[in-house]
């Protein structure tokens, strides 16, 4: 039974080493890099983006609201990127990683530059790391792997087998129905969800949490705020209207 044991988790070693970033489609950069911050950022970032979107891959930031429901629904479709400055006296030198929803590095790469100004040395080393990455071609089979190997990983008490922020679980849609149309509300976390068109999966409105309890701060998908609030299991939201006045619109739980 041990040596089952230990064949089957040499099998999922190999399984999951066999994946690669292009098994992915989207990716999360961070608003910042520890090693990147402020003033010392270096226009990385935006480089980044710009590199990734032309591998046909889709850039997410931090910002859960405007991430599309595939990605919400599924964290485990989601890699996060990491940059660091590999430290060197004559060149400038850094290292480029991606990381799954547990927090585990799928893939390294490095880029070393000549140039000894900072920004267009890390530029540089950036674009030879980039290079690297190939284009994307998604795999469905990538998030059941992931989701498979994540309570294994969840076990382990260090600091860095928890799984970052980004990748926090999701828990299922709840379905609600206002007249003839029909939405999907979506737990991001303890303080914020999402109510999103169930046909179009286009997000109908985002809601936080207040100090009062169920009732939260909303952001209508036309850019207006108002409020919403929990009323017998229903979800209400006071509708603006052109005369400065608001209505009482009802979302029915299903």
């Amino acid at each position: 039974m041990k040596k089952f044991f230990t064949f089957l988790s040499l099998i999922l070693i190999i399984i999951i080493k066999s994946q690669t970033v292009s098994d992915y489609k989207y990716i999360l950069i961070p608003a910042e890099f520890n090693d990147f911050k402020e003033n010392r950022s270096y226009g990385l970032r935006s480089m980044m983006q710009k590199s990734l979107a032309g591998k046909k891959y889709t850039v997410l930031s931090e910002t859960k609201t405007d991430w599309p429901t595939e990605a919400l629904t599924n964290p485990c479709t989601v890699l996060t990127a990491d940059l660091s400055n590999e430290k060197s006296m004559f060149r400038n030198k850094i290292i480029l990683q991606f990381k799954d929803c547990n927090n585990q590095v799928l893939v390294t790469e490095k880029g070393s530059s000549m140039i000894k100004e900072f920004e267009p040395g890390f530029q540089d080393a950036l674009k030879q790391a980039l290079l690297k990455i190939p284009v994307s071609n998604p795999k469905e089979q990538s998030v059941g792997i992931a989701q498979q190997n994540k309570p294994a990983v969840a076990t382990q008490t260090s600091q860095e087998s928890k799984p970052n922020e980004a990748a926090a679980p999701i828990k299922a849609a709840q379905k609600f129905r206002n007249g003839n149309s029909s939405f999907q509300k979506i737990q991001i976390d303890s303080n914020q969800f999402i109510l999103i068109d169930g046909v179009s999966s286009v997000p109908f409105a985002s809601f936080r949490t207040t100090t009062k309890s169920d009732v939260f701060r909303v952001k209508l998908s036309s850019g207006e705020s108002t409020i919403g609030y929990f009323e017998n299991g229903n979800i209400v939201i006071e509708m603006p209207r052109a005369n400065g006045e608001y209505s009482k619109d009802v979302f029915l739980a299903d």
